[in-house]
């Protein structure tokens, strides 16, 4: 079923609070835009910055009542507060995840949380056992799980009309990272190319965590284990600027995966192929609506979102007419309704949808372990290397 109108808050709206994402924060306002397109949340609160002046500047931006100067505060207080937060946006660089999660992990708020899970993979261990003791919902905002045509995809593959999986290609290339642009003081490329912030991995960590999780969530295969040549091309670079991965699946299907930050004239290629014994599919984020199907020894054909051929798994996260285009803020916006239902579930103790899909602990867990794994497999050669889970 379509995400319209008459779906919009049927229940009181979730009362959200942020950590981080104050003035000039990209990821900050892509997820306050997310969270309003469907009307279910309410931002109440926020420890924009870990300036308290900075923080309540951003507050006054946003028309936002409560402000924090630090996280620690704002989960302490929102607990004792009979209208606190029900749930928490966390878009901090990757270090902070973890600490702010386990902050507010253990007050029982449900937690949203911008990829990758952790920093490192010790960390990500760690979270993953506070979060499932402590039963709250735990979502990983890989977006593009999002999109109605990668919905379109699983849905097909799940019910078998690619056959026998054999064949996955997934890239995702950029070109901003071409140039030392961490020397130049630019906020995104200092903290993302800085491994004490970022983790271990540069580009693998940045976007090819997206890609990993993507074709894990299109295609249900399992990794059995990868082997991975990273490299850094920019002079003086301290972690990965572009990567190629080889990878093996349980069951026997192999995989290539290509992340790259120094892409000369690429924007956002992400792009997944994955090939079956009777068909195969291909799709393109920067061409997100289309969903191009090629069955062994037949034409080739393209399904559209919202059109004719497009099943069920894709019209339930397609708000407007097919024509018209939906894109990376509705993908986002996908995934905050689905938590939002899962959340209104818990609220009213009612059991989980089943129809209700969104990357969690189990995905986030993987995302880490896949830069981990590569790293150390990089390092040692391009040794083929198990995922430390």
């Amino acid at each position: 079923m379509a995400i319209t109108a008459a779906h919009v808050a049927r229940a009181p709206r979730i009362r959200l609070g942020m950590v981080g994402g104050g003035r000039g924060a990209f990821i900050g306002a892509v997820h306050r835009i997310a969270a309003r397109i469907d009307d279910q949340y309410d931002l109440v609160a926020g420890a924009f910055s870990s300036d308290p002046e900075r923080s309540a500047a951003s507050a006054a931006d946003l028309g936002v009542a409560r402000s924090y100067g630090s996280y620690a505060e704002m989960a302490q207080r929102e607990a004792r507060r009979k209208d606190g937060i029900e749930a928490v946006a966390i878009v901090t660089p990757n270090h902070m995840h973890a600490p702010v999660a386990m902050e507010f992990l253990k007050r029982g708020i449900h937690v949203i949380c911008d990829k990758p899970l952790t920093a490192t993979l010790a960390e990500a261990k760690k979270l993953v056992r506070a979060a499932e003791a402590s039963g709250v919902v735990f979502a990983l905002t890989h977006n593009y799980t999002g999109y109605p045509m990668i919905r379109q995809a699983r849905e097909m593959i799940a019910a078998g009309e690619l056959g026998d999986l054999r064949l996955v290609a997934v890239e995702y290339i950029q070109d901003w990272l071409s140039e030392p642009l961490e020397q130049t003081g630019q906020k995104q490329a200092d903290w993302r190319t800085d491994p004490a912030r970022s983790g271990a991995g540069g580009s693998t960590g940045d976007i090819g965590t997206h890609a990993f999780n993507l074709a894990n969530f299109v295609t249900g295969l399992t990794l059995h284990e990868l082997s991975a040549d990273l490299q850094s091309f920019v002079p003086g670079r301290r972690v990965d600027d572009n990567g190629h991965v080889m990878l093996r699946y349980a069951g026997g299907a192999r995989g290539t995966l290509w992340c790259s930050q120094v892409a000369a004239g690429q924007e956002n290629g992400l792009r997944l192929r994955v090939f079956g014994s009777k068909a195969g599919i291909e799709w393109e984020q920067e061409n997100p609506n289309c969903l191009w199907v090629g069955p062994l020894g037949k034409p080739k054909y393209r399904l559209t979102r919202g059109g004719p051929g497009s099943g069920a798994a894709a019209a339930r996260v397609t708000r407007i007419p097919s024509g018209h285009p939906e894109g990376y803020l509705e993908g986002f916006a996908n995934i905050y309704a689905e938590v939002a239902r899962a959340i209104v579930a818990r609220r009213e103790g009612a059991a989980p949808d089943p129809a209700v899909t969104f990357p969690g602990l189990k995905e986030g867990l993987e995302g880490v372990a896949f830069v981990d794994a590569c790293v150390r497999s990089s390092r040692k050669n391009g040794a083929w290397t198990k995922l430390a889970l």
